[in-house]
């Protein structure tokens, strides 16, 4: 446990920002989910219309610093290939 006074106030800090960042981590990750279950029924006008939502949340992510840039590429990336590989 921390003993200074500026240790206990970053220990605080820490917490409410993991707090908010579990927030934005998680809607991510259910606009994802939403969005694989649309391409596993191959229902592409609907994963296309979703495709905005996951797109917003996986940037807000990005730019929280919960995802590296290269990392919500590459997420972004597969995702549009597999709505594509939709017939």
């Amino acid at each position: 446990m921390a003993t200074s006074k500026s240790a206990k106030k970053s220990y605080k800090q820490a917490d409410r920002k993991r707090v908010f960042n579990l927030r934005v981590l998680r809607a991510m990750k259910a606009a994802m989910k939403e969005l694989k279950g649309f391409i596993l029924k191959q229902d592409k006008k609907s994963a296309e219309d979703a495709i905005a939502g996951v797109y917003k949340a996986i940037d807000k992510a990005t730019k929280r610093g919960i995802l590296k840039k290269n990392n919500a590429s590459r997420k972004k990336s597969r995702l549009m290939t597999a709505i594509a590989k939709i017939k």
